[in-house]
């Protein structure tokens, strides 16, 4: 081929093709749009492997110097919009290696001697995982630190716990709130566990087979803060389970937050009036003017179909592919990028509409008052005073259908009412049917008491300051 020929194909495999990659097909295959947002991973992998080519003697010291030089260039002009990104150029990497080589000359084709962009972009998406993960982990803990606050101001409220979402016992409202902590505490620690799982390097592993350059890998993962090199270079770059695990806990913490989510709907209905969300976190209605939509809690909750699905796409594009890199796996960046965005837009919203969520007090203690939510306490004060659990259990079953005849509480009955069903009543039943005194009588750790519930708080403020 001529070297006219020649300039019609790309400069990163041109010398194989006797014509120019039509238009569509450029445009169809090209990644640039979406992967530009890994640019400072790829000039870390850059500096680290050209600092390694120094060291094994294939780049001299001029070119290292001119290199990373260029390289310095090349970030200030992509952080100050200057940079020119190229569909022509495929992805990040051939467009960052394009511009270095025209800033630094040979130089810059140097580069690339010992690695493929098979590891390099391999080595690319862990450095961009590993570094949302840690402020997808920093945005939990504010989430977490508001909830402490909150669980600890309301750890006297009282509210309706449910099951079935029916009345069945009374509760803290700090204990709800520590039970959601609970839920992400989990989360983050599949976060931890995530990212010291993929900390491994692939740079040096190349197309497929490593290099028959005498590299150091030891040296370029060490640089970029990985705990070591791959062990086997197949495996290196065509894995992407590292993102199928991050899509998985990703799905779970926005199943978590939909939970969330539905809860504060619920709260903030007109048929449960239980809390306030702020008016900057709620939109109103074009044409019913009192209408308070809690849209943040509603998108966040719709959201996690949208995440869910990501999950399935990596594990669908994942299941049928052989060793070692297919040209499918271009489609892990756009789910795996929007799962990264969209779980840091709803914890960045929850981190501050949460700690600041009002609570209707009176409401609350009103409808724990409602359906009998003392009964499992009238039982256990029956056990107490010696009667057997399951006859328990009847005799207050037999007081509740009484209760639903006369429309009156367990609570508002007379001692004689009450001691119709069992003669063992005493007027001391009093202290255990009010809400405060049930949920007082839970005071064990993991009990909703409210002494339980700051000591809670307590323990988990130091566990997030570890």
């Amino acid at each position: 081929m001529s070297e006219q020929d020649s300039s019609k194909t790309n400069s990163a495999w041109g010398g194989r093709f006797s014509e120019q990659t039509d238009a569509f097909v450029e445009q169809f295959t090209a990644s640039v749009e979406f992967d530009q947002r890994m640019y400072k991973q790829d000039l870390a992998g850059s500096r680290a492997h050209a600092r390694m080519l120094s060291k094994i003697g294939v780049l001299s010291k001029d070119d290292l110097t001119a290199i990373l030089d260029g390289l310095d260039s090349v970030e200030h002009e992509i952080e100050n919009g200057m940079f020119d990104w190229s569909v022509a150029k495929e992805d990040v990497h051939m467009n960052i290696e394009s511009r270095l080589t025209e800033l630094v000359g040979d130089a810059g084709k140097r580069l690339h001697t010992g690695r493929s962009r098979n590891d390099q972009v391999a080595t690319d998406i862990r450095l961009y995982l590993r570094d949302n993960i840690a402020d997808i982990i920093a945005l939990i803990k504010q989430l977490q630190s508001g909830l402490l606050d909150l669980a600890e101001a309301e750890s006297d409220t009282i509210l309706p716990g449910f099951t079935h979402l029916q009345v069945a016992q009374p509760v803290s409202f700090g204990h709800h709130m520590m039970a959601w902590f609970e839920m992400l505490s989990r989360d983050a620690s599949r976060f931890e566990d995530c990212s010291a799982r993929m900390n491994i390097s692939p740079l040096g592993a190349a197309a497929l087979a490593g290099t028959s350059y005498p590299i150091d890998r030891e040296m370029t993962a060490k640089e970029m803060g990985f705990d070591a090199p791959a062990n086997n270079s197949l495996d290196a770059v065509s894995d992407r389970d590292f993102a199928i695990e991050f899509c998985s806990a990703a799905a779970i913490l926005l199943t978590h937050m939909s939970r969330m989510s539905e809860e504060m709907v619920l709260w903030s209905s007109a048929q449960f009036d239980f809390i306030e969300l702020p008016d900057r976190y709620c939109t109103g209605s074009s044409i019913m003017p009192q209408k308070k939509n809690p849209d943040v809690p509603e998108l966040v909750r719709g959201k996690t179909g949208r995440v869910n699905g990501h999950l399935i796409c990596l594990l669908t594009l994942m299941k049928s592919q052989p060793l070692a890199y297919n040209k499918d796996n271009q489609e892990d960046k756009e789910p795996l990028f929007d799962t990264i965005d969209t779980v840091t837009g709803c914890l960045r919203a929850f981190a501050d509409m949460v700690p600041a969520i009002q609570c209707k007090h009176a409401n609350m203690y009103r409808a724990a008052k409602q359906g009998f939510s003392t009964a499992t306490d009238l039982a256990d004060y029956l056990v107490r005073k010696g009667v057997a659990f399951r006859d328990a259990h009847e005799i207050v079953g037999k007081a509740v259908a009484y209760g639903l005849e006369t429309d009156k509480d367990l609570g508002d009955m007379e001692l004689a009412e009450l001691q119709q069903f069992c003669e063992v009543i005493s007027k001391d039943v009093f202290d255990v049917l009010t809400l405060e005194g049930s949920v007082a009588a839970r005071n064990h750790i993991g009990g909703t008491a409210p002494k339980q519930v700051r000591a809670a708080v307590k323990k988990a403020r130091k566990t997030l300051k570890t």
